[in-house]
């Protein structure tokens, strides 16, 4: 089994631009679907990923 251990301490790093991430950027895409967004890097503004929540008659 894989353990997951929280580590506050180390800033995860960009995946594009190597800088620490102290903070994450992201943007709401609107849509009829329910939402979505966009994360993106703050120094290089290049997407890191893009996540969907349905609408609640969605399930």
């Amino acid at each position: 089994m894989l353990e997951l251990q929280q580590h506050d301490e180390i800033d995860p790093l960009c995946p594009f631009c190597d800088t620490p991430l102290s903070q994450l950027w992201f943007s709401e895409l609107r849509g009829m679907m329910g939402k979505r967004y966009v994360y993106f890097c703050p120094h290089c503004a290049k997407v890191i990923g893009i996540s969907h929540r349905k609408g609640f008659w969605m399930g």
